[in-house]
């Protein structure tokens, strides 16, 4: 059996408050064409299809848009999990009507919940959809309350699964959780760690014949060859820069074994870093591609008029500007830097928040407010 790995398509993101819609869409369009040549068996997405529970219309139409390309027009069964970005209530709206045309989507733990059953020529092969819960609902479900990690909740659910079906058979788990041992970017949202660690040990899934997981944005295997993240689609944050995106497709034999191999994803426009003095970078030139996403480092030691709007026009998508002031020990540098925004106020903060970002410094009316603001913070916290 042939299966497509995807997860993390966060659908809706925005970064450094840029829409990643038209980016997202573009590499979708590439994604399709993968699967057009590949002829899947079958797809697994491993959770996280929005990047808020809230997602906006645009990010609505584009899911609709793929999926409905996905399952009429090539037929293809999509089997697809909450992550802890969705919203378990909305992405379930309409979910058993959607299985009787070939889009499994579950959102929700349930008590003898039953796998999604697919055949090949050898006999069945079994995925066990499990979406982003908390400890506290698996404990619910499971009537039981020592479960209160991550962990804990991820190894009652592989007992139930161990205890009720034949494990000899070929097993799928699609989940999307953080597994010990696996690499982090900035950009995935932290998972709970009430009463525990929000780490999950591998080594729970020894009786699977492939784990399809979500929720880490780089590809990867943990400890095993076919216990993997597939990651997202798309770079979103500058901390993933040096990450090729990927899906990852999956031939599965009679005995459960597999062949493995990545397909790389292009981008429209890459994320990239670069540094380098204000006049040499005016030039043209510093970047692989002057659309592509930018976080620029400036060596320049003097006072620069307007930086941001004048790198705008090379290049137009600077995400992020910052002042490197020594090439030759950058980690003393940003010590420093960190030492200094100790000694700093809170609406000085935020002004130097805000200048990072924007490139321009906190207009005087916007710098009262966020006086205003804190002040009344502060007395609310010492409740009066």
């Amino acid at each position: 059996m042939k299966l497509l790995h995807t997860a993390d398509w966060h659908l809706g993101k925005i970064v450094n408050y840029v829409h990643m819609t038209e980016d997202q869409r573009s590499i979708l369009h590439q994604f399709i064409q993968i699967v057009k040549e590949e002829k899947p068996d079958a797809i697994l997405i491993a959770g996280d299809l929005y990047d808020r529970s809230i997602p906006p219309k645009q990010a609505v139409e584009l899911l609709n848009d793929t999926l409905t390309t996905l399952i009429n027009d090539f037929q293809i069964p999509v089997l697809a999990i909450s992550g802890n970005h969705d919203s378990p209530d909305r992405l379930q709206f309409g979910s058993e009507l959607f299985r009787k045309q070939g889009l499994f989507l579950d959102t929700k733990l349930k008590k003898e919940r039953q796998p999604v059953t697919l055949y090949d020529e050898h006999g069945p092969v079994h995925f066990h959809l499990i979406p982003y819960i908390e400890p506290a609902e698996v404990a619910y479900v499971f009537e039981d309350n020592e479960i209160k990690s991550h962990h804990q909740a991820a190894n009652k659910l592989v007992q139930d699964i161990q205890n009720r079906f034949d494990m000899k058979e070929r097993h799928v788990w699609i989940g999307h959780a953080f597994l010990a041992g696996g690499m982090e970017s900035e950009s995935e949202e932290r998972l709970s760690m009430v009463g525990g660690s929000p780490y999950v040990d591998a080594n729970l899934y020894k009786d699977f014949h492939y784990v399809a997981l979500g929720h880490l944005h780089q590809p990867q295997r943990v400890t095993r060859e076919w216990v993997r993240y597939s990651g997202s689609i798309l770079k979103y944050s500058f901390s993933e820069v040096n990450h090729q995106k990927s899906v990852t497709i999956v031939e599965m034999d009679e005995a459960g074994n597999n062949e493995i191999q990545q397909i790389p994803l292009t981008p429209q426009r890459d994320f990239e870093v670069i540094e380098g003095y204000f006049e040499e970078l005016l030039a043209g030139g510093a970047a692989e591609n002057p659309e592509n996403y930018l976080h620029i480092r400036l060596l320049d030691d003097g006072q620069l008029v307007d930086p941001m709007g004048k790198l705008r026009q090379i290049y137009p998508n600077i995400l992020h500007l910052e002042r490197r002031k020594s090439r030759t020990n950058p980690r003393l540098d940003e010590l420093n830097q960190m030492k200094e925004r100790q000694k700093l106020s809170h609406h000085q903060l935020f002004a130097s928040f805000y200048e990072d970002i924007k490139g321009s410094q906190l207009p005087a009316a916007r710098r009262e407010l966020i006086e205003k603001a804190v002040h009344h913070i502060k007395e609310k916290e010492r409740g009066q």
